[in-house]
C-alpha cells in the first residue's frame, strides 16, 4: 500500500517539476521576445515616453496658438476671427498695452515660454529679444517678393505693415483757442516748439511706446546729435505729460482734454474715422516704423505659429490689416488705405534702422535724464 502511494506521489511530483519548467521556459522566451522588440524598434520606447509626459510642441495635433498682442484691441479681436475662419486654429491673446511692455514680459518668461507669437509694435523691440536667443529663427516663404527692408536678414522677425508717424490736431479746440491768436495749423516737427502749445501738447514715452522712441530717433536723424537733443529739449517744456503708449494720445486729443498730440497716422485717421473732431497732419521729415511678427522659441505650438507669420503676409490679410487699421502694407500689391496719402508722396526723414536700435538704450537713459529735469 504504502509502495503505491510512494509511486503515486512520485509521479505527482514529477508532474509539477515539468510544469514548472514549461512556464519559466515560457516566461524566459516572452522576456527575450520584448526586449529583442525593444531593441528593434527604439522609437516606441519614445513614444510611450511621450504619452506619459506631452510635450506641446512636438505635438502635430495641437490646434491652438497663443499670441501676445501689441496692437489695438478690436484690430486683434478681428485677427483672430479671421485666422480660426481660415485654418482652423484657436488663437488666444494677451494684449498687454504697447511693445515695449510686450517684450519685456516675453524677456522675463525666457525659461518658461507662455506666448508662441509676439505681433505688433516697431521691430526695435524685436532686436533685443533675438539677440537674447528668445525668439525662433524662420523665414516664411512668402517672404521673398517683399523688399528687403521688411525682412530681418537674421530670420528672427518679419515686418508685415508699416505706419507713418504724425501730429493729431483737435480742430474744434485748435479754432476756438489757437486760431483767433494768429497760431496756424503746424505742417512741420519744429513748428511744435511754438510756445502756445505750452501745457496743450502730449506725446508717447520712449521708454514703453514703440512711437514715442522712434519720434525721438527721428529728430536725430533729422536735425543731428547735437540739435536733435536742443529740439527735445525745448519741445519738453510744451509737453503736457508723456503717455506709456502711442495710442494715448489719440483718445486724449480726440476727447477735446488736449489740443494737440504726437502718434500713428493710421490711428488718427481711424479715429477720425468715428466722428471724432480731430485730422492727421503728416509733417516733412517723418519717420516711419516697420511692424512686426515674431516666433517665440520654445512655445508650445511652434508650428502654428509659422502658419500664423506665412497667414499675415498673404494679400486677403494684407488687405483687411490695411481696410481695418489704415495701416500701409509691406505689400507692393495691395493699395494704401483709405485716407491716407500714398507712402511714396510722404516726405520721409533718412531712419538708420540698425543705428535706431543699436543707440536705443542710451537714447532712452539720456531722454529721461533730460525730462526728469
Amino acid at each position: 500500500m504504502f509502495k503505491k502511494t510512494s509511486t503515486r506521489l512520485a509521479s505527482v511530483m514529477m508532474m509539477v517539476m515539468l510544469a514548472l519548467v514549461t512556464v519559466l521556459s515560457g516566461c524566459g522566451a516572452n522576456n527575450d521576445t520584448q526586449a529583442s522588440a525593444a531593441s528593434e524598434s527604439p522609437s516606441n520606447s519614445v513614444v510611450e515616453s511621450a504619452s506619459a509626459e506631452p510635450d506641446q510642441s512636438a505635438s502635430p495635433e495641437s490646434n491652438k496658438l497663443v499670441v501676445y498682442a501689441a496692437l489695438n484691441e478690436d484690430d486683434i479681436i478681428q485677427l483672430q476671427k479671421k485666422f480660426k475662419e481660415d485654418t482652423g486654429i484657436e488663437l488666444e491673446y494677451l494684449r498687454i498695452g504697447n511693445a515695449g511692455e510686450t517684450s519685456t514680459r516675453i524677456l522675463a518668461e525666457k525659461a518658461n515660454p507662455q506666448a508662441d507669437i509676439f505681433v505688433g509694435g516697431s521691430v526695435e523691440f524685436y532686436e533685443p529679444l533675438a539677440k537674447e536667443g528668445i525668439l525662433e529663427n524662420y523665414v516664411s516663404p512668402n517672404a521673398k517678393d517683399l523688399d528687403a527692408q521688411f525682412n530681418d536678414p537674421n530670420g528672427f522677425w518679419q515686418g508685415w505693415y508699416m505706419g507713418v508717424l504724425g501730429i493729431i490736431l483737435n480742430t474744434e479746440r485748435f479754432e476756438k483757442e489757437l486760431a483767433p491768436k494768429g497760431v496756424k495749423e503746424p505742417t512741420t516737427w519744429d513748428d511744435l516748439l511754438d510756445s502756445n502749445y505750452k501745457g496743450l501738447y502730449i506725446t508717447s514715452n520712449p521708454a514703453t511706446a514703440g512711437g514715442g522712441y522712434i519720434f525721438v530717433a527721428d529728430q536725430l536723424f533729422r536735425l543731428g546729435e547735437e540739435k536733435g537733443w536742443e529740439y527735445l529739449k525745448n519741445l519738453n517744456t510744451n509737453v503736457h505729460h508723456y503717455t506709456k503708449a502711442a495710442g494715448d494720445g489719440i483718445n486724449l486729443t480726440a476727447t477735446g482734454e488736449f489740443v494737440i498730440g504726437m502718434s500713428w497716422a493710421h490711428d488718427i485717421v481711424k479715429s477720425a474715422k468715428q466722428g471724432y473732431p480731430i485730422k492727421v497732419i503728416i509733417p516733412k521729415q517723418t519717420a516711419f516704423e516697420i511692424g512686426g511678427v515674431g516666433i517665440v522659441k520654445g512655445g508650445g505650438n511652434t508650428e502654428n505659429a509659422k502658419k500664423f507669420v506665412d497667414w499675415l503676409l498673404t494679400k486677403p490679410i494684407g488687405e483687411m490689416n490695411t481696410q481695418m487699421s489704415n495701416r500701409y502694407s509691406v505689400r507692393k500689391d495691395v493699395a494704401p488705405p483709405e485716407g491716407m496719402v500714398k507712402i511714396e508722396d510722404v516726405d520721409l526723414v533718412a531712419y538708420d534702422r540698425s543705428k535706431a536700435a543699436e543707440m536705443k538704450p542710451a537714447v532712452v537713459e539720456k531722454f529721461t535724464q533730460l525730462t526728469a529735469k
